[in-house]
């Protein structure tokens, strides 16, 4: 028979487990979803990748090309991006509570647009034959589709990719900038520092790391952009994305899907390297921002 004193005993230790249960299990439907849309998905492609040649194809020049033109598309994009981002922030910032909040959310809203909607928004626009590009020509006589900038090949794709980047780094900088506080300029100031010797060693350091964590999430999303490239410039300018769908769809070649495969598993070597860094970036930022 069972004494009344376990009784409490046990009530405790199944409260113990549930508790320590607890956040695993509400954590559980995200880890499921994870493992079905991101680790069966890479293994998947890992067991096709290293049949046969694949890696050593896909390190051919022209796959070789497409890595190298993603990268520095990706590169672009980054510097661009992370630089007007950060002066956009620090200027809406500086203004009112609803510029601040009309610009965030705006940004939020912006830094989700891409794809196919947004290659046709650019198109229709300043296209070939695009109203913006239509109506320059017939006001103004600048003839869009003669100038030098084209929007179909490597200037106009990081236009267009920077479209949503500069939103998400605004996101992003925001809470940087917060915790870069005015008293620290003004005490600067009081011991003689001049505007630019502030920004040299004080404000300039501590946003340097979240710029940078920027500038590396930018270009971790340029350089796994799909649609919006192959709507608008196809096999124009060499990516690996395009190259990665031409080859699983077998538009080169029957017997591509392992390359296709392997080029996929470099991407994602590549983009988890960055995202460390990315990581480690921000966590040095957030101790020193507290």
């Amino acid at each position: 028979m069972t004494s009344p004193a376990a009784t409490p005993v046990r009530a405790r230790s199944f409260a113990d487990r549930a508790r320590r249960c607890g956040p695993w299990l509400a954590v559980a439907p995200f880890l499921i979803v994870m493992l079905a849309g991101l680790v069966l998905p890479v293994v998947a492609l890992a067991s096709g990748a290293f049949e046969g040649d694949s890696f050593k194809t896909s390190l051919n020049s022209g796959y070789r090309g497409a890595f190298w033109g993603s990268i520095k598309l990706s590169v672009v994009c980054a510097v661009l991006g992370a630089g007007v981002g950060l002066l956009v922030a620090r200027a809406v910032l500086a203004g009112g509570t609803v510029l601040r909040r009309l610009v965030l959310t705006a940004s939020g809203v912006l830094a989700n647009f891409g794809g196919v909607p947004l290659a046709f928004m650019f198109i229709a626009s300043i296209g070939n034959a695009g109203i913006v590009t239509g109506l320059l020509r017939d006001w103004t006589g600048l003839d869009l589709a003669g100038s030098p900038f084209s929007l179909y090949q490597f200037g106009g794709l990081a236009v267009v990719y920077l479209y949503f980047l500069v939103p998400l780094m605004v996101i992003v900088i925001a809470p940087a900038l917060d915790g870069v506080r005015a008293e620290w300029a003004e005490a600067a100031e009081n011991l003689g520092a001049s505007r630019w010797q502030y920004w040299r060693h004080v404000a300039g350091p501590l946003l340097a790391p979240p710029v940078m964590a920027g500038a590396l999430l930018l270009f971790c999303g340029s350089l796994s952009a799909f649609a919006t490239a192959q709507a608008m410039v196809g096999a124009t300018v060499p990516l690996v994305t395009l190259q990665i769908a031409n080859a699983l769809s077998g538009n080169v070649s029957a017997d591509n899907a392992g390359v296709g495969a392997a080029l996929a598993i470099e991407m994602i070597v590549l983009v988890a390297v960055v995202m460390a860094a990315y990581w480690t970036i921000e966590r040095r930022t957030a101790r020193w921002l507290r």
